[in-house]
C-alpha cells in the first residue's frame, strides 16, 4: 500500500479545500488568514512544479485542484484556469493568473543578505466572504476525486489538504470526510489532512498529533477525527527532514501551525519515491 511509483502514466492528485468564509479576512501572521493561506497554496504550486521539472520541461506527475467553500462552493484557481477542477502541473505552470513582484533576501557576495527582487507567481487569490458550507465542499472533492480515481486506479492515492478556520454552517461533515476517505486506488485510500487555523485563546500548535488530547475545541477535535494517518513513508521524511519525532498513531492534522511548516507538513505527501 501506499509504494505505487508516480510516473507521467500513473500520475498522483492533489486536491486542496479551503474555506473562503468571512472569517478568514481575521488577522494572521502578517496579513489574513486568506492571504497567508493562497500564499501558502501559491509556494506549494511552485515547490510541485520545480520537483516535476525536467530538462524537456514539466512533466505531469500530478493533477492539482483547489475548490474554494464560502458564499459559494466549487473550483478557486484564477485566470485561464478558472473553472476548471483537476489540471496537470505543466497547465499549471504555464498559466500563473499574475506575477507578484516581491523582496527576497539573497546572499551579497560579502556574507550578508541583499533584497531583490523576484517575481512570484499567483494561481490562487485570498477570498473571504460568506458562511462555511464545509459538507458541501467534502461532498464535491468527492465527486470530483472518484472520477479521476476510475481512470487512474493505479495510481498513488490523492492527497486532501483541507485548509479550514472554524465550525461548519452547512451540518456536521464527520459522514462526509469518512466517505472521502474511503475513496481508494488499488494502491491505498484518499490520504485526507486538515490544517485548523483556530482562534481559540487555549489553542497550541499542534504538528500530526496522535491524538486529540489538548485540543482546545469541538471543531479541532472533529477535525483530528477526520484526518488520515499518515502513511510509514511520510513519517520517515518528517522524522528525517523536519525533525518532527512522530510516531505510527501520527495523524494528519495541523493546529496553528506557522506557514513555513504548514509548506513542510504539505510536502510529506507529495514526495513520491522515485519520480520517472
Amino acid at each position: 500500500m501506499y509504494s505505487a511509483e508516480i510516473s507521467r502514466s500513473n500520475p498522483s492528485c492533489f486536491l486542496f479545500i479551503i474555506d473562503q468564509s468571512g472569517s478568514m479576512s481575521d488577522p494572521y501572521g502578517a496579513g489574513s488568514k486568506a492571504e497567508s493561506v493562497s500564499d501558502a497554496i501559491n509556494r506549494l504550486l511552485q515547490n510541485l512544479i520545480i520537483k516535476c521539472a525536467k530538462s524537456e520541461g514539466i512533466r505531469d506527475y500530478y493533477h492539482v485542484g483547489v475548490i474554494g467553500y464560502g458564499a459559494s462552493v466549487g473550483p478557486a484557481f484564477g485566470g485561464v484556469l478558472a473553472g476548471k477542477e483537476l489540471v496537470p502541473i505543466s497547465e499549471i505552470a504555464d498559466n500563473p493568473s499574475r506575477l507578484e513582484k516581491r523582496l527576497k533576501k539573497v546572499p551579497d557576495g560579502a556574507g550578508g543578505l541583499a533584497d531583490q527582487l523576484v517575481k512570484f507567481p499567483v494561481w490562487f487569490e485570498p477570498v473571504s466572504n460568506g458562511g462555511t458550507p464545509m459538507c458541501q465542499a467534502v461532498n464535491t472533492a468527492h465527486t470530483i476525486l472518484n472520477q479521476w480515481i476510475n481512470e487512474y486506479t493505479p495510481s498513488f492515492p490523492p492527497v486532501v489538504i483541507h485548509i479550514t478556520d472554524g465550525e461548519s454552517t452547512d451540518g456536521d461533515p464527520t459522514s462526509e470526510m469518512a466517505k472521502l476517505r474511503e475513496l481508494a486506488t488499488d494502491d491505498g485510500n484518499v490520504l485526507l489532512f486538515n490544517l485548523h487555523i483556530s482562534d481559540s485563546p487555549s489553542a497550541v500548535e499542534q504538528r500530526f498529533p496522535e491524538t486529540s488530547d489538548g485540543l482546545p475545541d469541538p471543531y479541532s477535535r472533529m477535525l483530528y477525527e477526520g484526518s488520515s494517518l499518515l502513511t510509514p513513508f511520510m513519517i520517515r521524511v518528517a522524522n528525517q527532514e523536519h525533525d518532527l519525532d512522530l510516531s505510527d498513531g501520527a495523524r494528519g492534522f495541523v493546529l496553528n501551525a506557522d506557514l513555513t511548516l504548514v509548506i513542510q507538513a504539505l510536502d510529506i505527501g507529495t514526495r513520491p519515491a522515485n519520480l520517472r
